[in-house]
């Protein structure tokens, strides 16, 4: 359908120290997600602040790190959750999507969390996985659970500035990363199980329609997790237990990161002042890769829409 698109190579911009790596230690969250096998971290969530420090999350073992932009390593902190996407506020706070505790609040200096939203209607939330703002700080997040083309009851809710939770979508068979454009008038989000991308258009009544599937894929052992838009509404896929794909606005194939360290591309995000290098984490190895992505799209889909307050640093 498409000319095969140019592979990038990317290299190893840090990997985990092994003083951090928990060798051979269960968790129920790898029990019920390896099949029991053991892991020495499983990094997501990557998210930039101001100052080009990234922080990512390991799920099992409830913990969150800050990189330097030097690629050194700090716990933040180690709690008792399940810590998956992460998302920075424009005024500068970082918010945790938690497989098991819902939407929290990370005080980075005391390094302790705080919950945000746990519930809906009373009713505990599935699994939140990954989450986004817009540029009026609402808050979008899917809610993933155990949910598969065998159970398609996934959520995406949006948590307004006002603190109204909207429940957006609630058919989804396994939601993941999301990330809206640029002119803030499309959700795309990651469908793990259905191995696609969905596009998510949102109304002006605050409401969504004609929802519709933007990529279909295939293959892996995973499916579509992270997502990530660059500065010209290219959009990067973090297709797990594969590569990672850009896709221009149109859906046409761009490149292919090939990531350097196995093939569990988790997620991704753009660099501050570098809106054209990529961060990768790569959960097999425990390593964030990093490539630079040419600007394919700029010449023929540039224009001088609002920049979106996303994954990346606000």
């Amino acid at each position: 359908m498409f000319a095969p698109p140019p592979v990038i190579a990317t290299q190893v911009f840090t990997s985990m120290p092994d003083a951090f790596r928990k060798k051979g230690v269960r968790s129920a969250w790898t029990d019920a997600n390896k099949h029991g096998q053991t892991v020495h971290s499983f990094l997501e969530g990557p998210t930039f602040d101001r100052q080009g420090n990234l922080y990512v999350t390991d799920i099992p073992f409830g913990r969150i790190f800050r990189i330097t932009p030097a690629g050194q390593w700090e716990l933040i902190i180690e709690y008792d959750g399940e810590p998956n996407g992460l998302a920075m506020h424009a005024d500068g706070r970082l918010f945790v999507a938690d497989y098991r505790n819902g939407i929290l609040q990370l005080d980075v200096a005391r390094g302790r969390v705080e919950p945000v939203v746990q519930r809906a209607r009373s009713e505990h939330f599935r699994g939140c996985n990954d989450l986004t703002f817009d540029m009026q700080g609402n808050l979008y997040f899917t809610d993933q659970g155990q949910t598969g083309l065998h159970d398609a009851t996934g959520r995406v809710y949006r948590l307004n500035a006002n603190g109204r939770l909207e429940c957006l979508l609630s058919n989804v068979p396994s939601p993941n990363g999301l990330v809206l454009n640029r002119e803030q008038s499309i959700l795309y989000l990651a469908v793990t199980r259905a191995n696609a991308v969905w596009r998510v258009p949102l109304m002006l009544d605050g409401g969504v329609s004609k929802v519709g599937v933007f990529l279909q894929l295939s293959g892996s052992l995973g499916g579509p997790d992270g997502l990530a838009m660059d500065v010209d509404d290219n959009l990067v896929v973090a297709h797990s237990g594969l590569t990672v794909w850009q896709f221009s606005r149109l859906g046409e194939p761009i490149a292919r990161i090939e990531p350097s360290t196995g093939p569990f591309a988790t997620n991704v995000a753009f660099g501050v002042d570098q809106p054209n290098r990529l961060f990768i984490t790569e959960s097999s190895s425990g390593s964030v890769l990093c490539a630079d992505l040419p600007q394919a799209g700029r010449s023929l889909y540039s224009h001088s829409g609002p920049q979106a307050v996303s994954k990346e640093a606000s």
